[in-house]
């Protein structure tokens, strides 16, 4: 049971570093004054799922669901 504590232990650190590198880097989420001129309606601003913004985000939720899975199997008493 000790083996695969550290193992899972070990993973959640990663798991941790990770989370914190991709949340970094991502953009803030105000638009700023480009809402103003229309500048939100762009193609960018239409297809931001499929950039690396996007990805970022999408990997930013299985990070952080992974980051609470994790979190309470490592709390359980076993």
């Amino acid at each position: 049971m000790e083996v695969l504590k550290m193992i899972l232990t070990i993973i959640y650190i990663l798991v941790c570093i990770a989370l914190t590198v991709i949340v970094l880097m991502q953009e803030g989420k105000s638009a700023g004054l480009g809402t103003i001129g229309g500048m939100a309606d762009t193609y960018w601003g239409k297809n931001k799922g499929r950039s690396v913004e996007g990805a970022l985000v999408k990997s930013t939720k299985f990070l952080a669901i992974g980051f609470i899975v994790l979190s309470v199997v490592l709390n359980l008493k076993f």
